[in-house]
Formats: C-alpha cells, structure tokens, sequence
C-alpha cells in the first residue's frame, strides 16, 4: 500500500495549521486572550519551543535538530511498527503537525500559539495534530497486539487439534 494516506493527511493538517495561525497574527494581537468556550480562550503567543511549550528557550538549533531527528524517527517506527491505514494515518498527522510548526520556526523563529486549554500551555492545530497521531498509534498498537494475540491462540488450538487427531 503506498504512503498517499500519510501525506494526504499531513497535506492538509499543514493547510489547515497555516490558515489558522495566519488568521490569528492578523486578527489577534499578541498577548491578548478571549474567552472561546468556558476554561478554553483564543489567545495569541509565540513558543520557541516544540509541542506545548518543550524545549521552549533552547537554542534554534536544538529545537531544529530535535524536531528533525523525532520527524523521521516517527516516520519510520509508525510505518514499520503499524503497516496499514491507521499507522499511515497517525504518521501523517504527526508529520503535519512537526512540519507545520517547522514552516513557522523557519518563517518566524518562533510558533505560533493559540489555543489556551485547562491545564496545558498554548498549543495549535499543528500541536492537536501531533497530540492525536500519537494517540491513533498507541490505539493501533493496542488492537494490533489484541489481534496478534487472538491469532497466535487460534495457532495454538490448531496445533493442538492437530496433535490430537
């Protein structure tokens, strides 16, 4: 199966990342905050950093090197870890997301941020993105175990029906 579910997904994740951040530095000033939905408030910050605020100061270089090393590292454990539509799926989101803060850091030298949820630092759709390619892998891993296992259990009954007979 080819990988055009990865980049569909990363395609328009970065689009829909793009968008919303260049509506944000246009209509939002920075540092200003509202209210969206009780806890959760539009906000306009820029994170130095990667996902949430992590690495948030270290040296440009850091934050480049790092983000590279994780794009390819997820590329290659969710491809080979999780073949199929769900590991291309969570890879493209993951791979949207990193390339979608990459496109600011290289534009800006900082991210965009803004959305300010309970108990989080500012993130964006590129952050949620990488958040749920996550979550979508560990899920796929979980049921592919599931099913490893059920597979394997229906082997064992084979073969003993087989050295039964």
């Amino acid at each position: 199966m080819s990988l055009r579910l990865a980049a569909v997904v990363a395609a328009v994740v970065i689009a829909i990342d793009q968008a919303v951040k260049a509506l944000v530095r246009a209509d939002v000033p920075q540092g200003s905050s509202r209210e969206l939905l009780p806890g959760i408030e539009l906000v306009h910050t820029k994170n130095t950093g990667v996902s949430f605020g992590f690495l948030s100061g270290a040296p440009a270089w850091v934050v480049g090197l790092f983000s590279t090393v994780a794009l390819v590292a997820v590329v290659i454990v969710f491809i080979r870890t999780l073949p199929g539509p769900l590991g291309r799926f969570a890879a493209g989101l993951i791979v949207g997301g990193a390339v979608g803060n990459l496109i600011d850091r290289i534009a800006f030298g900082s991210v965009t941020d803004f959305l300010d949820l309970p108990a989080l630092p500012p993130c964006n759709v590129a952050d949620i993105a990488i958040t749920f390619g996550a979550i979508a892998f560990a899920v796929g891993l979980l049921f592919a175990e599931t099913a490893e296992r059920k597979a394997e259990k229906h082997q064992d009954a084979d073969d003993r029906a087989e050295a039964g007979a």
